[in-house]
């Protein structure tokens, strides 16, 4: 999927948790995971866990996040 300025600002806004509920919970195939967008969430994603106490934001979010079914 094209990453539009929306978009990019759309992602930009999501916590870790958010995203990590997204990358785990959104349809295999989903648009938003392809091409330029899903280069972009993922970037999104290593940059939010690289920051001080990252590795431990992202252990709670894990733990809070139910997967769907």
């Amino acid at each position: 999927m094209k990453l539009t300025d929306e978009l990019k600002a759309e992602i930009d806004l999501k916590t870790y948790e958010q995203l990590l509920s997204g990358w785990r919970n959104i349809s295999i195939g989903s648009p938003i995971f392809q091409g330029e967008s899903g280069d972009y969430w993922g970037k999104r994603m290593n940059e939010l866990r690289n920051q001080p106490n990252g590795n431990e934001e992202h252990i709670r979010a894990s733990k809070s996040i139910d997967w769907e079914k």
